[in-house]
């Protein structure tokens, strides 16, 4: 009997019933049949070997996409569980949890055999051996006790934990390729011979399903590609990776430091505070240009305000508390609950809106210790926080002048971004229409800009919908940085109004946004971007002076005041040491001038040029080269 499938190009064929994905693909063509791994039936992941028994949409996943590269690379995870169940006795490793990640995979094990780097060339080469093998990777439908037999079986406590989890209702599935089993969902390439490139990278701690309370397994990471040379690329972006990286090169500049006496919590050294500093300025003068007046609200505030503002149900497990004269206070995870008590403070007319605050704002989440990562997962941060109070009128031209604010900021840094619009998510808060109304703004505004975006659905704040800025560094790794979300929601809770023109009262909107979203991690973003070497507007140290030797360090002097006295950050290097070694030291310190003073200098009233990238730029005189610098600094060349 015929059954009906629509295509993803909008056409529909009939196929007989039974059909399978893998069949349907390649009666479209033979480079799909090739390329295909997975598919989808109305939205369904499904293996290639999955026949259609109804009427549906279908949908080829191939290693084109983001869906085929995960099954690719969840398939290699298995790949990997295999050889290391082969290597070290069947029984003997009982595996936990093998998910896929961002740009790769990882595998849980337990294993009395403490692991190391130093074990992972004999697991790839276990695994090509595997993939040679070219062993079919079959699913089967299993029922709960068969599952439970299964697993018993294999004495693997782990997966008798997950199955037991498993709601009554679900589907529960083996995968087996040779002599390997293994609980999962799926889907998964057709054979093991598809898996071609990988590379195991790391091992770790981690707790069993995340609890501190359960037992420390073995974490094997690692990443696959469908072709050797991304395998490769994505190898040496990762050492790239590793000399840019922020923890480092904030230690080797003397940018920042943590300590045991305040876990997750940044130390800002003068260097670091520098910068900081100036980023926080560059921003001030840009909001200010756009009529945002600056505030600050308390670090500390009573809890009720938490449970007024819906923060309570939503971070209460990632906020700090204290008791102040007997009532509980929590620490600000948020800085917005703050603003609306500043905007109800005074009444407004419809003639004051939009009203724009801004706040540097510190706020404090908990993190798990072992979430914590440098400057890009901390415990408290600053946020470079705005809201925005207007009337729904002027709803898309906020939001546009909001935009237009951080694409003008982003390209000061050199950066490219992506755009997503985040929608309603499960948990969130108020009416349905209102969401739809606030979706539909913002879409309208993107839309008429004509920019690109993606809807990422479910993701929006409890209160709003949001349109999210995701940069894209110097290793065009994506970072979710600037947010712009609109808020019919806190208004309401806050009973926040302004005097219309009819007299009547009506609810403002509020408009709650973010460019750099935490100044802390932005820092560290900025870090990798430039892999220390800052722009000449953001260095700590904007030229460094090096005299040739003692007798000069008078005139070293004598230049340094003269460019601290128009606001250049200079250095001088009066230590004994030679000169070579000096501007070794200098280059390393990634300063992006250098002046060699010498006898001639002195002389003339010089100083020899040299620019980082460049080279030798000659002598120049003292106020050509203050001209020259103020220049770059002004327009941020």
């Amino acid at each position: 009997m015929a059954i009906q499938v629509g295509l993803a190009d909008g056409s529909v064929r009939g196929f007989e019933r039974g059909t399978t994905v893998g069949q349907v693909a390649a009666a479209i063509g033979p480079g799909l049949k090739k390329n295909a791994v997975a598919g989808k039936i109305d939205g369904k992941p499904v293996d290639l070997s999955y026949p259609i028994e109804r009427d549906c949409a279908i949908e080829i996943v191939t290693l084109d996409g983001k869906d085929g590269l995960d099954v690719y690379r969840h398939s290699t995870a298995h790949l990997m569980a295999q050889a290391i169940k082969r290597i070290y006795g069947g029984k003997a490793v009982k595996l936990g949890i093998g998910p896929v990640i961002e740009d790769g995979f990882y595998y849980d094990i337990d294993i009395e055999k403490p692991l190391s780097v130093d074990d992972l060339s004999a697991i790839e080469e276990e695994m090509r051996r595997i993939a040679r093998e070219d062993l079919p990777i079959v699913r089967r439908a299993v029922s709960r006790s068969e599952a439970e037999n299964i697993f018993a079986e294999l004495e693997n406590p782990y997966k008798l934990e997950l199955i037991r989890d498993l709601p009554a209702s679900a589907e529960i599935a083996v995968y087996t390729q040779g002599e390997f089993i293994d609980l999962c969902r799926g889907p998964h390439l057709p054979s093991t011979g598809r898996i071609k490139a990988f590379k195991l990278t790391s091992v770790a701690g981690a707790y069993w399903r995340g609890d501190a309370k359960n037992k420390v397994l073995q974490r094997i990471y690692g990443t696959a590609f469908p072709k050797e040379a991304q395998l490769e690329e994505h190898l040496r972006l990762l050492e790239e990776a590793k000399l840019r990286d922020h923890r480092r090169l904030g230690k080797e500049l003397g940018l920042f430091m943590f300590s045991e006496e305040a876990p997750g919590m940044p130390f800002y050294l003068p260097k670091g505070m520098t910068i900081r500093t100036e980023l926080e300025n560059f921003s001030r003068s840009a909001q200010i240009g756009q009529g945002y007046e600056e505030v600050r609200t308390p670090l500390m505030m009573n809890n009720r305000i938490w449970e007024q503002s819906g923060h309570w149900d939503h971070y209460k497990d990632n906020m700090y508390f204290t008791d102040v004269d007997e009532t509980k206070f929590a620490l600000k995870p948020m800085n917005c609950p703050g603003h609306m008590i500043i905007y109800k403070n005074e009444l407004h007319s419809y003639r004051d809106l939009p009203i724009r605050l801004s706040e540097f704002g510190q706020v404090h989440r908990h993190e798990y210790s072992g979430a914590l990562s440098g400057m890009m997962r901390v415990r408290t941060f600053c946020q470079d926080d705005a809201h925005i109070f207007a009337r729904p009128d002027q709803i898309e031209e906020e939001v546009g002048r909001a935009i237009d604010l951080i694409d003008r900021m982003y390209k000061e840094f050199g950066f490219e971004y992506k755009i997503e619009l985040s929608t309603r998510p499960d948990d969130y808060m108020g009416a349905e229409e209102l969401w739809d109304m606030a979706e539909a703004s913002l879409q309208n505004v993107l839309d008429k800009r004509g920019v690109e975006y993606r809807i990422n659905e479910g993701d929006g704040a409890f209160y709003g919908p949001k349109i999210d800025f995701h940069i894209l560094d110097a290793l065009k790794r994506s970072w979710q940085c600037g947010t712009v979300q609109l808020d019919f929601q806190m208004p309401e809770k806050f009973e926040l109004s302004y005097v219309a023109e009819d007299g009547q009262k009506r609810r403002p909107v509020v408009l709650h946004r973010a460019i750099f979203g935490s100044i802390d991690r932005f820092m560290g973003i900025l870090t990798e971007h430039y892999a220390g070497a800052f722009p000449l507007w953001l260095s700590p140290v904007q030229a460094k002076l090096i005299p040739v030797s003692d007798r000069y360090l008078d005139y070293a002097l004598e230049v340094k005041r003269a460019l601290a006295d128009v606001g250049i950050r200079a250095e001088a290097d009066g230590r004994n040491e030679k000169l070579g070694y000096k501007i070794r030291e200098a280059q390393l310190g990634k300063a992006p001038y250098m002046l060699v003073l010498g006898e001639k200098e002195r002389e003339s009233g010089t100083v020899a040029v040299r620019k980082r990238g460049e080279g030798e730029l000659g002598a120049m005189d003292v106020q050509a080269f203050v001209d020259r610098l103020l220049e770059e600094i002004r327009t941020k060349t």
